[in-house]
């Protein structure tokens, strides 16, 4: 009796161990079997002004099922006139480069609404959309809701969002020529004679000098008596009412992708530059080198920046700069 109990309860616990093996089996996924859609941020790093925002955006039907009719993106804040969504869809070549394909007519924007209208008869595009951020974003944030629709008349849609725009602004690649005028506030360089008319503007003086025993080669010097009288001003007549003293801390590691644009993950934000401690700083700075940084902060406080040095070579004049800077005041 008790050997046909063994035997009863071992033929069950097979059929079990065979029936759970059954419902376990991978099934291979069908594939895309109506309308779908899905999206990416393609675009690292703060948001500003100016700058912009990339997706892109994938939507696929079944083969023979229809096709593709529209693609519409609806931003939260309307973004600038150049803003646009790809009428070409993307992919990648045999080499590794974009290729695009046409397929449909240049994308018209409606207030927010950016839509392309599909010319060619497809059933799967991925689209790149780039939003260029308007002033009115400014410290706020925006969201966007992207939308596909086919030849039946279904609707799909991806919420991307929200993004913080930073309050800081950029500017890139500013040229500066031996012993020009530095402006923190207008992110930009001008001659003696500019200078003399604002002078409440110019918070650096930029000169390159070479000197017998010191390696001086480009600087970035406040315009103060001090500075002149320690000779870190050498044959430069400052111009009436020059006097800030602007403080400066150089950098050796630090960088901004967004500045230096051949560097990778780093990136300066609004936070960066409020936290930054300034009490360490001096007001000038000598013997510049290529990929250096800066942060800045103007003698009244107002502005608070980081800048970067894209090029400096060393026995000649002249420096190339980008900066993003922070109005704090």
């Amino acid at each position: 009796m008790q050997m046909k109990q063994c035997i009863g309860l071992l033929a069950v616990g097979v059929a079990l161990l065979f029936g759970s093996c059954q419902d376990n089996t991978y099934i291979i996924p069908d594939g895309v079997n109506s309308l779908t859609n899905d999206c990416l941020k393609r675009s690292l790093g703060p948001n500003m002004v100016g700058g912009s925002i990339e997706f892109a955006y994938a939507m696929a039907m079944p083969y023979g099922s229809g096709h593709l009719v529209s693609a519409s993106v609806e931003a939260s804040i309307a973004g600038a006139d150049s803003t646009y969504l790809e009428h070409r869809s993307f992919h990648t070549g045999d080499s590794g480069e974009d290729v695009g394909v046409e397929i449909g007519s240049p994308s018209i924007n409606d207030g927010g609404t950016t839509t392309v209208t599909f010319t060619k008869d497809t059933v799967a595009a991925t689209l790149r959309y780039y939003y260029m951020i308007p002033e009115e974003a400014r410290g706020k944030q925006v969201s966007f809701r992207f939308s596909a629709t086919d030849s039946n008349g279904k609707e799909v849609s991806y919420d991307m969002g929200p993004y913080s725009i930073e309050n800081m602004d950029m500017k890139l690649d500013i040229e500066l020529s031996n012993n020009s005028f530095f402006s923190i506030e207008d992110m930009a360089a001008y001659t003696a004679d500019e200078a003399a008319a604002m002078p409440e503007k110019i918070d650096l003086v930029y000169l390159h000098r070479v000197q017998r025993g010191i390696k001086f080669n480009h600087a970035l010097v406040s315009p103060t008596a001090e500075n002149v009288a320690a000779g870190y001003l050498p044959n430069i007549t400052l111009p009436a009412g020059l006097d800030k003293s602007t403080k400066l801390f150089k950098s050796y590691s630090s960088c901004d992708q967004q500045l230096a644009r051949d560097e990778y993950g780093v990136f300066v934000t609004d936070r960066d530059l409020s936290e930054f401690d300034f009490s360490i700083c001096s007001n000038y700075s000598i013997g510049i080198l290529q990929r250096n940084g800066f942060w800045v902060e103007t003698a009244d406080g107002r502005y608070r920046a980081y800048i970067y040095v894209n090029e400096a070579t060393e026995n000649r004049a002249g420096m190339t700069i980008s900066m993003k800077r922070l109005r704090m005041q």
